[in-house]
């Protein structure tokens, strides 16, 4: 299936078991930048796409972070919380936006806030307690978010971004605090996520909660001739 996202990057999503035929099929049809993903262990899907011309873009860990929250955690003077569900739609999108714009991997990211409303509150993994927004005390702006999705197997923590304003006080890593602490409540043990491998900060930060890597993506790219 060829899907295009909202900073206009042209995907390529296959089942699990296609095969040559299937994937020749697709490329025939398709002549622009092709983007496509695999699990860095998968040897059979690499070689699939790597000998039809995909060759890596960049590479991501998969890390399991525990939940059970760490010494020393604090939340920043001057900043509030509220729930995904209480913020105002808009400005929430807005700031989707703005964060994604800053993850390695895409582009120049477009959100549209009705779009953005039924991909957020229509997916029936979201949980408002575990979608939350740090607001700033004194301007009511957005600064950053953190959001965990309830996947029936294990919680994957999707995203945690900060604006560039409001770096370097510790709201990063006090928003996913907070929510490493909501699952810890609820029993769960661990929450994994994906974190591009240049993304030194982020690394860092899953680093500091005692987070483990489990494996690891490799983003695939098939360029026209």
């Amino acid at each position: 299936m060829i899907m295009s996202r909202p900073d206009a990057r042209t995907y390529l999503v296959l089942p699990g078991d296609a095969g040559g035929p299937q994937l020749d099929a697709v490329l025939a049809e398709h002549d622009g930048d092709l983007y496509t993903e695999a699990g860095e262990d998968d040897g059979d899907r690499l070689a699939l796409l790597t000998g039809r011309g995909f060759t890596v873009a960049r590479r991501e860990h998969v890390y399991a972070v525990p939940t059970a929250p760490p010494d020393g955690s604090s939340w920043p003077d001057g900043f509030g919380v509220v729930s995904a569900a209480d913020a105002d739609l808009v400005r929430l999108a807005a700031l989707d936006q703005d964060l994604r714009r800053s993850v390695p991997g895409v582009d120049a990211w477009r959100t549209d806030p009705e779009a953005f409303r039924r991909e957020t509150f229509d997916d029936p993994q979201f949980d408002p307690s575990t979608y939350l927004i740090a607001v700033d005390g004194g301007s009511g702006g957005y600064a950053g978010l953190v959001r965990v999705w309830i996947r029936p197997s294990v919680p994957r923590l999707g995203l945690i971004g900060v604006r560039a304003a409001y770096r370097r006080r510790g709201l990063a890593r006090a928003l996913v605090a907070r929510v490493l602490g909501i699952m810890h409540e609820r029993g769960a043990a661990e929450v994994v996520c994906e974190v591009d491998e240049t993304n030194d900060g982020s690394n860092a930060l899953f680093a500091g909660f005692g987070a483990r890597r489990i494996g690891g993506n490799i983003e695939l790219v098939r360029r026209p001739a």
